[in-house]
């Protein structure tokens, strides 16, 4: 592996520092919530909440409206018809897993205090695009532990429980903004062997907190095959995936993996589950659709929203106004979105190929 390659790789991992993202968590609302019953059958768990952590992957509106392009044109058009903080045209990760549970999409934290009431029966997305298990920006993103901590000083509140959280499911998405701000921030590419370890090591700490407070069904991402995102494929005119990019990535996910295992293991429990996104995304773009075959993508790595040149971005505009970006004509029929985010229909693409697992886990479909 070139070094110089290595540095591009990870300096470009962390999705949402090049736009300039800057955000501030909010305070928690002080009103509380009735909890609703936990629901079960004969097919399996069902449940009644859904608390996310993570990125952008995740996000559903966590960012501030002035402090990232989510929140401009021409994200959102395709749901809910204009920009609504998602790192998408439409739906993302949260709304598909929401979708397979039965629930609709929890309230992004921000807005709780405006979207309150009936609308936390759902839960509560905590996830921030850009952020990781560590600092990824000046510290001013919340990272996952503090995005734990929201949750944690809610239940405090007793805005919710620790039945309520027993009776839920987790979701945390994690992918990839540690390794980029990791060497924005003077790491190096000999230092890289040692710290994707850290990166598992404090994961794994979030993920037996979040058990201690009372989660029994949690859903890790394992990391997308970074090497196939656009802001990579484009030096192949959007031909092929890199390789070598995607063998660090094969990395992250062998630890992740025999960490999970770990963690069962030694509580003698099925609490944690990986959704494997490596293979999932692989599998799409392979297919150039989903296995159904009632999506199709006939330039899978290429973005759908793409920048003039390559000091703009989706969503960029001059001093003018005047949109330094183009847009494809039809978003369904493009698995990328923009240089690092599938589309709606990319993110349904994945979650098809991923739903017979679901099921599996949850025994019910």
């Amino acid at each position: 592996m070139e070094s110089s390659n290595l540095s591009i790789f990870f300096f470009c991992c962390i999705f949402l520092i090049s736009s300039g993202l800057i955000v501030e968590a909010q305070d928690s609302p002080h009103h509380h919530h009735r909890r609703e019953k936990e629901e079960t059958d004969d097919n399996g768990f069902r449940p009644a909440k859904l608390f996310v952590f993570g990125d952008s992957y995740a996000d559903t509106g966590n960012v501030r409206k002035s402090l990232a392009n989510s929140w401009k044109e021409p994200y959102g058009t395709t749901f809910p018809g204009k920009p609504a903080g998602r790192f998408s045209d439409g739906r993302v990760l949260t709304d598909y897993i929401a979708k397979f549970l039965g629930l609709k999409s929890p309230v992004a934290y921000r807005w709780m205090k405006l979207f309150g009431g009936k609308k936390l029966r759902n839960g509560v997305n905590f996830a921030y695009g850009g952020s990781g298990v560590f600092d990824t920006l000046a510290n001013v993103l919340p990272n996952m532990t503090t995005q734990i901590d929201f949750l944690e000083k809610l239940i405090n509140e007793s805005v919710y429980t620790t039945l309520d959280l027993h009776s839920s499911v987790v979701l945390l998405s994690l992918a990839g903004n540690d390794y980029g701000a990791y060497l924005a921030t003077g790491g190096t590419i000999q230092g890289l062997p040692s710290f994707i370890p850290l990166v598992i090591n404090q994961l794994s700490i979030n993920l037996k907190r979040l058990q201690k407070m009372g989660a029994t069904k949690v859903i890790v991402t394992a990391l997308e095959p970074l090497g196939c995102l656009p802001r990579f494929t484009g030096l192949s005119s959007y031909q092929q995936c890199n390789a070598t990019r995607n063998l660090a990535t094969n990395f992250h996910n062998l630890l992740l993996q025999q960490t999970v295992a770990k963690l069962n293991n030694d509580t003698n429990s099925s609490t944690f589950f990986i959704l494997d996104l490596y293979n999932s995304f692989n599998t799409v773009l392979e297919q150039k659709g989903n296995p159904q075959g009632d999506l199709k993508f006939e330039t899978p790595l290429k973005p759908c929203c793409m920048g003039i040149s390559s000091e703009y971005f989706c969503g960029s505009v001059d001093e003018k106004g005047v949109k330094m970006y183009t847009v494809c004509s039809d978003p369904k029929s493009a698995f990328f979105w923009d240089s690092s985010h599938p589309t709606e229909a990319g993110w349904h693409a994945v979650y098809t190929t991923l739903k017979s697992s679901l099921g599996q886990l949850f025994q019910f479909s």
